[in-house]
């Protein structure tokens, strides 16, 4: 219900921002946008990458852990 955004919902935003900013603002504001997702986007495959690294990394037991274990 509140995820799906309609065409009239999208066009009234649209407007609003173009309004507040200005038609020469705009450009600027979408290219500043573009650049902070594909940041968002880099950063979140980085840390996705590294979680799987560590996921597949073999895990280590100490001695004194496998003879407590043992008994």
């Amino acid at each position: 219900m509140f995820g799906k955004i309609g065409m009239g919902e999208l066009l009234l935003v649209l407007g609003i921002v173009l309004l507040i900013f200005g038609p020469s603002k705009l450009p600027a504001l979408a290219k500043s946008m573009g650049q902070a997702v594909k940041e968002f986007r880099k950063g979140s495959q980085e840390v996705t990458s590294k979680i799987e690294k560590l996921a597949d990394e073999p895990v280590e037991v100490e001695p004194k852990e496998q003879e407590t274990a043992a008994k």
